[in-house]
């Protein structure tokens, strides 16, 4: 068994630094492509290309995918919960700025802090956290307030509520899995289930909401999906699972902060996305505020 560290050495920095780039970059990236592929059409086809790398690495490592061990129902639930969120934050995207909705995404961790404590008792809500919530949950009202009285004001409420619904599936999921044996589960059958289910579920979606399935693809949407799938969807969670299980799980969950700040320059620079000082002051708050609600307490 591999050891784990009390710090992060120069390895793990680089990593974590090229996660949250590429995380911030995604967001980016994923609205791009949307006038070329429809937007839950190329997250169906995201995680069925990581399906079948992440299995062709389990069969590679000899990690075993089926056995059982307990998991199934509570791996299924995990795994459909990944899928809403993902078919959120896709959705999103048509209608609100890469950069706005990666803020609002980022609301996740106030609902693990609130409701994880409901399963898992040594979890409870100190008043510090009670802050953080608080804090954060003023930066998003005040991050709204630029999508009131504008000219596209349904569809950017459209995108905010969408976001906001991505980021409760993805601290559901958490609570899923932090509040279930799935604890005990490797990180590859855990991932394996989260993306395996939204290989199945997206496609319905999709046919259900009517999009047109393209597969005359450019090579832009074609180097698209493959970094979307290849460094998105499976390199960069194994990485993130991986550093999980060797470094403190506290310092390196500092560095997701960076990933809106990453969204916003890459929206900026790509996209021409407007970078409001609302929008700016609201992402240094949700920061902020997942500070304080993740800060252990000191002795």
């Amino acid at each position: 068994m591999t050891a784990r560290k009390d710090h992060l050495d120069a390895l793990a920095v680089s990593l974590l630094l090229a996660c949250c780039l590429f995380w911030g970059f995604q967001q980016v990236l994923v609205k791009a492509t949307i006038p070329e592929l429809p937007p839950i059409f190329q997250a169906a086809l995201r995680f069925a290309g990581a399906t079948v790398l992440l299995w062709l690495w389990c069969w590679w490592r000899r990690i075993p995918l089926f056995g059982r061990d307990g998991s199934l129902f509570t791996g299924i639930l995990a795994g459909a919960l990944f899928a809403l969120e993902f078919a959120c934050l896709y959705a999103g995207l048509q209608f609100s700025a890469a950069s706005r909705l990666t803020v609002f995404l980022y609301t996740s961790p106030f609902w693990v802090a609130v409701l994880l404590p409901l399963f898992v008792p040594s979890e409870k809500i100190r008043p510090l956290q009670w802050l953080g919530l608080a804090l954060a949950f003023a930066a998003v009202v005040f991050a709204l307030r630029d999508g009131w009285g504008s000219a596209s004001a349904v569809d950017q409420w459209r995108g905010d509520l969408l976001a906001l619904a991505a980021g409760m599936f993805w601290g559901l999921t958490t609570v899923v899995i932090r509040g279930t044996q799935l604890t005990r589960v490797s990180p590859e059958k855990l991932l394996f289930y989260q993306v395996g289910i939204s290989a199945i579920a997206l496609p319905v979606l999709s046919c259900a909401l009517g999009e047109q399935w393209v597969w005359n693809f450019s090579a832009f949407s074609t180097a698209s999906l493959l970094a979307q799938t290849v460094v998105g969807a499976f390199a960069s969670y194994l990485a993130w699972m991986w550093m999980l299980g060797r470094y403190p799980a506290t310092k390196i969950s500092a560095f997701v902060f960076l990933t809106p700040v990453f969204a916003l320059l890459f929206g900026a620079l790509w996209l021409h996305e407007p970078v409001t000082l609302n929008l700016i002051l609201a992402l240094v708050m949700v920061a902020a505020g997942i500070v304080l609600v993740n800060r252990k307490p000191a002795g």
